[in-house]
């Protein structure tokens, strides 16, 4: 089924920028409203291993069925509950109906906005999904979280102004979410009532119209399911929101405060409507609802003996609504200008914002910072005082080789991060709050001043402590290799982060990989001793090019020729810098192309990276 641009209210053409003021102020404009429906919606998940040539039905395909002829609507104001036993296929509904599932499953029917077919990339910039688990940045506080989101998704949000505002409005939001008591408490310290507010706030923070919400009562204690529904109705209510749930035996009190119902089995709906509808439904079939038990909980107890009446359901509850709502379930005409599509920041200011966000994060991880610092700077002491005043040449090439190999091999700590980020990247980007590109941009960017640190505190102690040429700009050329080494090895972390599906193949992979690099270099098998047909790991190894560049930088010039590195037994030198060189096929010049190739293996990985985490994205916004 294709999708159509999806139209939004007249209201909306001529709203403008969105308001960074209250929730619900409008701006001084008319809100736009969104009522979403299904009309007979089936979405089969395919088997695997099939082409698109394999059969859609039946069971000899492997395929399976998740939503059977589905038909359910929700009206602006409303809060729809999409209830069921588990596997009945609530979760798959709701992404669904957020625009966030492969519409090329659906194979029957369609998904409506104002009476028009979804275009679920437009859609899901006007909307809010928070999903059941949390993908939350557990260092940074609550307001900050609410704030970058903030400054991600309302327009200007870049600016002085926009960050002010920004931060206005999310003071706001804070009253209303509860949450204004642990504003300056970092995320993975408050509770997870509390936690699953800010993912909610998160999703709220650029007042959407229409707000979806995966479980998000699960694992929270009865008052603090009860308060977050009740907030989600009064939001409803209020300021005209769209919002749809899923939830797993809700008590008596949240069902007293849900509009409409969704009752679902097998994938196929057997209630839609208000729960009084489906009490009169039980006493017509002759069942009789035990005392202390809601009528939701006995239905679901009973389903079995539930038929599918998806139109009766639909018709009585859109007049029951309508009727309770003075006739506001009427529908909510759709013009024919398209929703405006465009980011909230540009490109330069997006990449301002993720990377301060960025900076906080690695800031407040000790692992990432404090614990990288303290490595570098023991790691140069303790190497240092092994080598110390090294000079035979032996000894010298030794240590270099083993500082690459500390160097490549010490970076795969920032895997776990990365693979925490990118599971918020792909949600953040789904929702149109920034570009993958400003992503990539940021966070390459906040690694240069941070390994740069890094590497000067591993320079200084062990270039001086080993006694390599006493010459300030070898000794800057020196640093200059070991940070762009941990440059490389940091993009190649990122570059399989985007990769790998977690992080046991990701550590695998890069592990595996570094030692091939190392084998290949020229330091255990002479490059000319390498098959012809590995020659091509010779020239794509890490190791290579800052190996050479080491050995080019001490031995190379008028010093090298002058230094003589082995002695005959009648004294005379045979081995000085310049011969060394030559035999190794190693050349002066290499003190800088070497440096080109390492700046071409960053720039290079975090291009695929890029590549990598744009296939994610683009799949989950597809």
């Amino acid at each position: 089924m294709s999708l159509l641009p999806v139209a939004s209210p007249r209201e909306t053409a001529a709203a403008g920028p969105m308001s960074l003021g209250k929730v619900g102020d409008g701006g001084g404009r008319r809100r736009p409203r969104y009522r979403l429906e299904t009309r007979a919606l089936s979405y089969v998940l395919p088997a695997r291993g099939r082409g698109a040539g394999a059969a859609w039905w039946g069971g000899a395909g492997g395929e399976r069925l998740l939503l059977r002829g589905v038909t359910c609507e929700v009206a602006p104001g409303e809060v729809l509950a999409i209830v069921g036993p588990s596997g009945a296929g609530k979760t798959t509904l709701l992404s669904v109906l957020a625009g966030s599932a492969d519409t090329g499953r659906v194979v029957a029917g369609a998904v409506m906005v104002n009476g028009c077919a979804m275009d679920a990339a437009r859609f899901r910039r006007v909307s809010g999904y928070v999903a059941q688990d949390d993908a939350l940045f557990p260092m940074l506080t609550v307001e900050e979280s609410l704030v970058y989101s903030a400054r991600l998704r309302l327009r200007g949000g870049g600016g002085a102004p926009g960050a002010a505002g920004a931060r206005a409005r999310v003071w706001e939001l804070m009253a209303e979410l509860g949450l204004r008591h642990v504003s300056g408490s970092r995320v993975a310290s408050v509770s997870g009532g509390e936690r699953r507010r800010v993912s909610i706030g998160v999703d709220l923070v650029h007042d959407p119209a229409v707000l979806l919400l995966d479980e998000p009562t699960s694992g929270l204690d009865s008052v603090s399911a009860l308060h977050i529904v009740k907030m989600l109705r009064d939001m409803a209510a209020a300021y005209d929101k769209t919002v749809v749930l899923t939830i797993h035996q809700p008590g008596f009190r949240i069902l007293e405060l849900l509009n409409r119902v969704v009752l679902l089995a097998d994938g196929a709906v057997l209630h839609h409507g208000p729960l009084s509808f489906l009490r009169r439904r039980l006493a017509t079939s002759g069942h009789v609802i035990p005392p202390h038990v809601n009528v939701l909980e006995y239905a679901m107890e009973v389903i079995d003996t539930l038929k599918p009446d998806v139109v009766i359901s639909a018709i009585a509850a859109t007049k029951e609504v309508a009727a309770a709502n003075h006739g506001y379930a009427s529908p909510v005409h759709a013009s024919a200008s398209p929703l405006r599509a465009a980011y909230a920041n540009s490109p330069a200011a997006e990449v301002c914002i993720l990377s301060a966000r960025f900076v906080k994060t690695v800031l407040r991880t000790p692992q990432l910072f404090a614990a990288r610092m303290v490595q570098s700077a023991v790691a140069g002491a303790f190497l240092g005082s092994i080598f110390v005043g090294a000079t035979d040449l032996q000894t010298r090439l030794g240590f270099f080789a083993f500082t690459l190999t500390f160097l490549l091999s010490s970076t795969t700590e920032g895997l776990p991060v990365f693979l925490q980020e990118r599971r918020i990247l792909e949600r953040e980007t789904s929702r149109g709050a920034y570009r993958v590109s400003s992503y990539v941009v940021s966070n390459a960017a906040v690694f240069l001043p941070f390994l740069l640190a890094s590497a000067l505190l591993y320079a200084v102690p062990v270039y001086w402590l080993v006694g390599l040429a006493r010459e300030p700009g070898r000794f800057a050329y020196f640093s200059l290799v070991v940070w762009l080494v941990m440059l490389t090895a940091n993009s190649f972390v990122a570059c399989f982060s985007a990769l790998a599906p977690n992080y046991i193949v990701g550590n695998s992979i890069i592990a595996g990989l570094i030692g091939c690099f190392f084998l290949f270099s020229g330091y255990f098998v002479a490059s000319k001793n390498i098959p012809r047909y590995w020659m091509f790991m010779h020239y794509i190894s890490l190791f290579k090019y800052p190996f050479e560049a080491f050995v080019v930088n001490e031995y190379g010039g008028a010093r090298g020729g002058r230094e003589c590195l082995a002695k005959a037994a009648s004294g005379s030198c045979v081995l000085d810098g310049t011969t060394l060189l030559r035999q190794q096929g190693m050349r002066e010049s290499m003190r800088w192309s070497n440096l080109g190739v390492m700046l071409c293996f960053v720039f290079g990985y975090r291009v695929l990276c890029f590549v990598f985490l744009s296939f994610r994205c683009h799949r989950m916004r597809r």
